[in-house]
Parts: C-alpha cells; sequence; structure tokens
C-alpha cells in the first residue's frame, strides 16, 4: 500500500476537525463533561450511520470490544491533560509520540515495513510535534505542568494501543464506515456514567443542567471527532497505519493555531521551527 496524494489530502482534513474538537473541549469550562458529552452524542449519528452500511463482519467485533475499553483510559487521560496543562503543551506531546510507538511496532503487530524515508518522515513529524509543544514554558504553573505531561504521556501510550487495534478491525471490518458507526455506538457512553458517578447525586443534577447547555455546541465537536476518526480509519485500508498515524498527527499545526487564535496561547519561533519540521516530514511520507 502506497500513501496517495488523496490520501494524503484527506487525512490532513481529519486533522483540522481533530484538532477543532480537542481546542472545543480545552476552551469548556468543565472538559470532563464536555469529553464526555461529546462522545456520548456520538451514539445518536453512529446509530443511523449503522443503519445505512450494516454490521461489520464478525471478524472485527473483538477489536471494537478492546477499543472500547481502552477509549475510556483515554478520555479520562484527556481531560486529566486538559485540567492541567495548556493545549499546546498537553496536544502535541499526545499526539507526538503515539506514531513513533505505532510505527515501532506496525512490523511485528501489522506485519508492515516502512521505508527508509518513510520512517524519516514518521520521525520528522514526531519530533516537530513535539517541538511544538514543548519549545515554550508552559503557562502553568510547575506542579501543573508536571501532571499534564504525565498524563499525556500516558495517553500517547493509549492512543498507540487503540491505533494498532482500530487499523487491525478496520482492515477485519471490510467497510470503515460500518466499523467506525459501530464504535462510536458504543465508544462515549461508558465514559460518560463513568463522569456522572464521580460526581455524586448533587453533582449529577448540576452536569445535567451543563449539559443541557452545551449539547447544540458539543454535537459539532461529535460530528468533528466521529468524521476525523472515520478518515483515518479509511485511509488506513490503503496505506499502512504507521504512516497515517503520523500523517493524522499534522493536526497539532491546527491545534497551535487554534490555541493561538481561540485560546489565546502564545506562538513563537520554537512552534515556527515545529512547523517546518512537520512540513517536511509529511514531504518524506509522501514520497517515502
Amino acid at each position: 500500500m502506497t500513501l496517495a496524494a488523496p490520501v494524503v489530502l484527506a487525512v490532513l482534513f481529519g486533522a483540522l476537525l481533530h484538532a477543532s474538537w480537542n481546542a472545543l473541549i480545552k476552551s469548556a469550562t468543565d472538559k470532563e463533561l464536555d469529553t464526555a458529552l461529546i462522545h456520548s452524542l456520538g451514539f445518536f449519528i453512529a446509530a443511523p450511520l449503522l443503519l445505512a452500511t450494516g454490521l461489520p463482519a464478525a471478524a472485527a467485533w473483538p477489536y471494537l470490544a478492546a477499543s472500547s475499553v481502552i477509549h475510556i483510559g483515554y478520555y479520562l487521560a484527556l481531560a486529566g491533560a486538559y485540567r492541567h496543562g495548556d493545549l499546546g503543551l498537553t496536544y502535541p506531546v499526545m499526539r507526538g509520540c503515539a506514531p513513533l510507538l505505532v510505527a515501532l511496532g506496525s512490523h511485528q503487530l501489522l506485519g508492515e515495513s516502512l521505508s527508509l524515508l518513510a520512517w524519516a518522515g514518521v520521525a520528522a513529524i514526531c519530533a516537530g510535534v513535539l517541538l511544538l509543544g514543548l519549545s515554550r514554558a508552559s503557562a502553568s504553573p510547575p506542579g501543573q505542568r508536571s501532571r499534564a505531561l504525565r498524563f499525556a504521556l500516558v495517553n500517547a501510550l493509549i492512543i498507540a494501543a487503540y491505533t494498532v487495534i482500530d487499523g487491525l478491525g478496520v482492515r477485519a471490518a471490510g467497510d470503515a464506515g460500518a466499523y467506525v458507526a459501530a464504535l462510536f455506538l458504543f465508544d462515549g457512553i461508558p465514559y460518560l456514567l463513568v463522569v456522572l458517578y464521580q460526581r455524586g447525586p448533587q453533582g449529577r443534577r448540576a452536569a445535567l443542567a451543563y449539559m443541557a447547555g452545551r449539547w447544540r455546541i458539543a454535537s459539532l465537536g461529535t460530528l468533528a471527532s466521529l468524521g476525523s476518526y472515520a478518515i483515518a480509519l479509511w485511509a488506513m485500508t490503503r496505506a499502512p497505519v504507521a504512516v497515517v498515524a503520523a500523517l493524522r498527527e499534522t493536526s497539532v499545526l491546527f491545534a497551535a493555531l487554534l490555541g493561538t487564535l481561540w485560546l489565546r496561547e502564545p506562538f513563537g519561533a520554537g512552534k515556527a521551527m515545529g512547523v517546518c519540521t512537520i512540513v517536511a516530514g509529511v514531504m518524506a511520507l509522501r514520497f517515502g
């Protein structure tokens, strides 16, 4: 499988969608609830979509079950990272480490081999992503910065795990649309229940009132999340998973822009160097 230009453009658009819903969560006053709301609303989009696509092949269901469980950990770590750190710090660390982990395991787990140029592209994107996040001092206090980084690094491992699982699952499913619809059908509700349980009786009443006022804007995040991952999974049926995983992390470029323009996070020379490094990595992947 090779990385054709239409696949590159599709994954880049998916990266923009991914950065958008992450920025939405970071801007929220209650990040756990917004994370839970965005993904639990996926049920109402996935259900009719699944009626249209039909169920994925039986061989894909073990992967769907494993991915659904792992995603609960992903949401917990995601909300924790955003609670303690800037979008510009935590998002690059989470997304920058994961592709390298996927690439390192892709040969044994997926039977894929990358060319030397593709390896250079993966490494450049990971380095550029990390440079974007670590090139400046965080606006958070030192203690919060350390906690944010711990959450982000744990989430990098989780992201690598579900990327490999879903890469295998979507190929077993034979239909990316059916696989992502089934995944989103079960994906968000468990985490929402965990968040509501942790709030206690009084906290649950306040949480329900909060979500009643946020569901409209959260639904935009739901569409962005589902669309982003659907594009990535479709691309994994047409190109090596490690390459798609790395290319998808160009979302940090959009996250840096959103963080600067929307959340008023600083953008300096270090981030500009990160951008150039990522662009070089994308070019290497395209021609590798």
